[in-house]
């Protein structure tokens, strides 16, 4: 069963950064995609980054040039490099894994941390 831990979330005045870290366990990490999405209050669940390979990322239009996701397959870990940060990134920010194969879609979620962003 894949275990998804994230951590790094906190509080942060605006135009600060942070940086998100998820720990992945229980399969084989580089079959899988890794995202971060998160959820505001109020809000739906919205997708932040995935990634792929070095080469396969892909971004929300909202934190383009500001947010880079990256991967370390040795470590099975997944990155969120958070810069330039707004009051609008405000939420829990969610770790996500995603198996797409031939017959069966394999998805799993972390619990979640909180990134707050306020003066």
């Amino acid at each position: 069963q894949v275990q998804l831990v994230e951590s790094g979330g906190g509080l942060v005045q605006p135009g600060g950064s942070l940086r998100l870290s998820c720990a992945f366990s229980g399969s084989i990490f580089t079959i899988y995609t890794m995202g971060w999405y998160r959820q505001a209050p109020g809000k739906q669940r919205e997708l932040v980054a995935t990634i792929a390979s070095a080469a396969n990322t892909n971004y929300a239009d909202s934190v383009k040039g500001r947010f880079t996701i990256s991967r370390d397959n040795a470590k099975n870990m997944v990155y969120l490099q958070m810069n330039s940060l707004k009051p609008e990134d405000t939420a829990v920010y969610y770790c996500n894994a995603k198996f797409v194969g031939t017959t069966t879609t394999r998805e799993y979620w972390g619990q979640g941390t909180q990134v707050t962003i306020s003066s």
